[in-house]
């Protein structure tokens, strides 16, 4: 296939004219090189994706860029045997938005080495609305089973649970067989969160804690908050459960003490899902796609943007109205 000389892109500068981002024209030999050219279907948008496009946080290394650190869609243009034209591909994380061009454009230039083939169980729009989100709640998951966490330990917290990340990994750990607890500020939002898998929605004040240990309430959990949240939730935790670290939305500081760990062998693992390896990466997609795949995806998917309507996006989601996970649709996907 023929990749038009032209096409359009959200692109990011940062010069002597100032910070700014918006819609351009560019061409195939802008955009930073791989060995894959596709023509894009999805992205979406995440908090860091919100942050990049306005500025408001220090996200690009490199300037100018194409934003969205996720993209799918299908293979016009390959240099790497491994990959076809026509091949269903997604990526996300990997330096997209960040060091390289991302997703944000009407044709994407990919390192073949990061580019996951679709799953099968998977089509390209649910594999954006999972995206970073759901890869991290899911790797979050995988982390934990990997270190003896069962169902039987309690149920899981799920901080920020009505946020992206929170909403997947409601969905996904209920998937998985374990009992949620979904903790938020966000009360008018108990009956979605139920609707998503939540057994119980628990305001902010559950995780109030005066001591460093406190009565064992959870098995383990997710957060996504940081700061006196992450606190409460470790002094809660069962012997020998997990607590997976994956944001700092609240504040990045973190005030307790080794008794959680000294005293109930608690694990606080971390979650760094931008630089997981090829063979970790691949496993929670296979995941995704299968046993863990969340039930509601389009429940979740509670906004869908263009490129046109991005800056909207991404003020909705810096004004708290991030609710579930914004889809941008991009290109077309055959079949739908």
């Amino acid at each position: 296939m023929t990749v038009p000389a032209r096409f359009r892109a959200f692109r990011i500068h940062d010069d002597d004219a100032g910070y700014r981002a918006g819609l351009e024209e560019i061409a195939l030999d802008d955009l930073a090189p791989g060995e894959l050219v596709i023509r894009t279907a999805y992205s979406s948008v995440n908090y860091k994706d919100a942050l990049a496009g306005t500025g408001q946080g220090k996200i690009l290394r490199r300037f100018p860029l194409v934003g969205g650190i996720d993209v799918a869609g299908h293979v016009v243009q390959s240099r790497d045997p491994a990959f076809r034209e026509g091949d269903a591909v997604l990526v996300t994380g990997c330096g997209l938005s960040e060091t390289r061009d991302g997703g944000y454009a009407e044709y994407a230039r990919l390192e073949a080495k990061w580019a996951v083939p679709l799953p099968a169980g998977l089509d390209l729009r649910e594999s954006m609305i999972l995206g970073t989100a759901g890869f991290t709640a899911a790797l979050a998951l995988l982390r934990m089973t990997e270190n003896r966490q069962t169902p039987a330990l309690g149920p899981l917290a799920v901080t920020g649970a009505t946020g992206g990340v929170g909403s997947l990994a409601v969905d996904i750990f209920d998937r998985a067989g374990y009992t949620v607890h979904a903790i938020s500020g966000k009360p008018e939002q108990a009956d979605y969160l139920r609707a998503i898998g939540a057994a119980e929605v628990l305001g902010r004040e559950a995780l109030d804690v005066r001591r460093a240990l406190e009565s064992a309430r959870f098995g383990g959990g997710l957060d996504n908050v940081g700061g006196p949240m992450l606190t409460g939730l470790l002094a809660q935790t069962a012997p020998y459960g997990n607590v997976a670290s994956a944001g700092l939305a609240a504040s990045p500081t973190l005030e307790t003490t080794v008794m959680p760990f000294i005293i109930r062998g608690v694990s606080l693992l971390g979650v760094a899902s931008a630089g997981t390896a090829r063979d970790i990466r691949d496993e929670v997609w296979r995941r995704l796609a299968s046993d863990w795949k969340p039930r509601h995806l389009d429940r979740i998917a509670q906004h869908e943007a263009t490129l046109d309507t991005l800056p909207d996006a991404f003020a909705r989601l810096l004004a708290g109205g991030g609710l579930g996970r914004t889809l941008v649709r991009i290109g077309p996907e055959p079949g739908r």
